[in-house]
């Protein structure tokens, strides 16, 4: 328990067998459950995940169950908030491989029906310090924030430790990302270090997060829409041996079709509202100048091709995109500030 809060930690784990093991135990001990998410692994990871969880029951003789896990009388102790200090580790492991997103959902999923008060996440690959824990369920204690997340991007010194390709690649996104979601203060959307709050996590269906990579950005859209406040975390970056699962040929179209997805939800939520929302309005605005610009062009180039085009239409094409333009940047500037507490740096 940690200041008078119940903690949950989910770590999500595929092909980890040389880093789990060490994550696991350099949790900090005033974390009550661990949810060891094994997605189905070719390798020890598994193995290793079931010797930690057996040297972890120090609160009960309780054996696992066939599943693997504890019986129900042990998994419900905690979050009544006795036996606090005892961290135990929960083994899970998928029947089969369902992405990091699907190991987030179920660890997530767990934590709610547990009644853990916080639930963070943190790796098993070891790029995260355990020590800075703390940090990130401060915000959430203290009733500044409902999710904080890390943010390697900090700082200069951060940014330096971080590879080039991952550094512009993390940068595009946060970009994207900012639009989709709406939390214009925030950077490193992709960081996997986080803490989420009971009530944020029953607001946000979490079943239905996507099963890969891009589950954070979508997660980051459905807590504005939720109304949650969202606190950014400096922390520095850990690289050692690791190796990235992200497949990236998949993962640039599949987390642009998810962000264009939330944005558009995010829009439709905020003109369903008994008021509308200028920034959605304007943003509406935007993409009707643009597909009309859009069209136009097409027309042109038609007529291009027969010689027919004049400068009178190339100047309406223009004077669309323009306008297209000036909309998406009022709509920008209106959103940041709708959303300026619900996005907070510390």
């Amino acid at each position: 328990m940690y200041r008078g809060h119940t903690i949950g930690v989910i770590v999500p784990a595929y092909n980890e067998e040389s880093h789990v093991g060490e994550v696991l135990a350099t949790v900090p001990e005033f974390v009550d459950r661990i949810y060891a998410v094994d997605d189905r692994s070719t390798d020890d990871t598994w193995k290793i995940i079931r010797e930690c969880a057996a040297a972890s029951r120090r609160v009960t003789d309780e054996p696992l169950d066939s599943d693997g896990e504890f019986g129900p009388e042990i998994r419900a102790s905690i979050a009544d908030g006795g036996r606090v200090g005892e961290t135990e580790i929960v083994p899970i492991r998928h029947e089969e491989n369902q992405g990091a997103g699907g190991a987030l959902r179920t660890g997530y999923v767990r934590g709610r029906e547990d009644g853990m008060d916080i639930v963070a996440t943190i790796d098993a690959d070891g790029q995260m310090d355990p020590e800075q824990l703390p940090r990130l369920l401060d915000p959430i204690v203290e009733d500044v924030a409902d999710y904080t997340k890390g943010n390697r991007l900090g700082d200069r010194e951060s940014r330096r430790e971080m590879p080039p390709f991952r550094l512009f690649g993390n940068w595009l996104l946060t970009q994207l990302t900012k639009i989709a979601s709406g939390y214009w203060t925030l950077q490193d959307p992709q960081n996997g270090y986080t803490a989420i709050s009971q009530e944020a996590l029953s607001a946000v269906d979490v079943e239905s997060l996507p099963d890969d990579h891009e589950y954070p950005n979508d997660l980051l859209v459905r807590l504005n829409i939720a109304d949650m406040r969202v606190a950014d975390v400096s922390m520095p970056a850990m690289y050692d041996d690791e190796e990235s699962t992200i497949e990236y040929r998949r993962f640039v179209p599949v987390t642009s079709v998810t962000l264009l997805r939330g944005f558009l939800r995010r829009m439709y939520t905020q003109l369903s509202d008994d008021r509308l929302d200028p920034a959605a309005v304007s943003y509406v605005a935007g993409l009707v100048s643009l597909a009309g610009a859009l069209t136009s062009a097409i027309g042109v180039g038609s007529s291009l091709l027969k010689g027919e085009a004049s400068t009178r239409d190339l100047s309406g094409i223009a004077s669309a995109f323009a306008t297209s333009v000036v909309a998406f940047l009022i709509a920008m500037g209106i959103d940041a500030v709708n959303n300026a507490e619900n996005g907070v740096r510390r």
